[in-house]
């Protein structure tokens, strides 16, 4: 790539930079949504004997709950989604809310990086935790915690002796089909 390509290919991603981190936050549910969709239904309240922790369920509802909170606090002009209850709820219920959750936090993700009269001044992560001006860290920040959370459940999910199957496991690792299933032509 020559430099002016480089050039141009950079002021290109300056223009469509917030849609390019949407889209990525859209990819990072994508890739909840396909754990949820090949975990085997015996993992889902089973848990570690010896071992006291949160349950796949109770990890999933966590990450459901935790987005509630971050659109509560930071985005109060945002309908919240229902509460998962982690004792409770279902895989399915629980990917409807993820959904659910996901599109409130890409609402508020809009509003905060498109800087223009956004509604979304600072990102609170928790009541304790000091405030952040919204931005791209906010984004990062959002993702990693999904990323940790997915971690734990197949980690959690082979420790009870129900591992993801090799294909999904792997196909939240080829990004180009993840951006593809989320409606988009490419990672960019």
């Amino acid at each position: 790539m020559t430099r002016s390509e480089v050039t141009d290919s950079q002021a290109n991603l300056g223009v469509d930079l917030c849609q390019v981190l949407l889209e990525t936050y859209t990819v990072n549910e994508r890739m909840n949504q396909i754990i949820l969709e090949h975990l085997d239904a015996a993992a889902w309240r089973a848990k570690l004997l010896g071992r006291e922790g949160r349950t796949i369920a109770g990890i999933f509802a966590h990450v459901h709950n935790v987005r509630r909170k971050w659109v509560r606090l930071s985005a109060p002009h945002l309908k919240l989604p229902a509460a998962l209850n982690r004792a409770t709820c279902t895989q399915q219920q629980t990917r409807a809310a993820l959904l659910e959750s996901a599109a409130r936090c890409s609402e508020m993700l809009a509003d905060a990086l498109s800087r223009q009269s956004s509604r979304v001044e600072t990102f609170r992560r928790d009541g304790w935790a000091k405030p952040w001006t919204a931005g791209p860290a906010m984004l990062v920040y959002m993702i990693s915690h999904d990323a940790h959370h997915r971690g734990q459940v197949s980690m959690l999910a082979h420790q009870l002796g129900f591992p993801l199957p090799s294909q999904a496991a792997q196909r939240i690792w080829v990004w180009e089909k993840l951006w593809k299933d989320c409606g988009f032509t490419h990672p960019r």
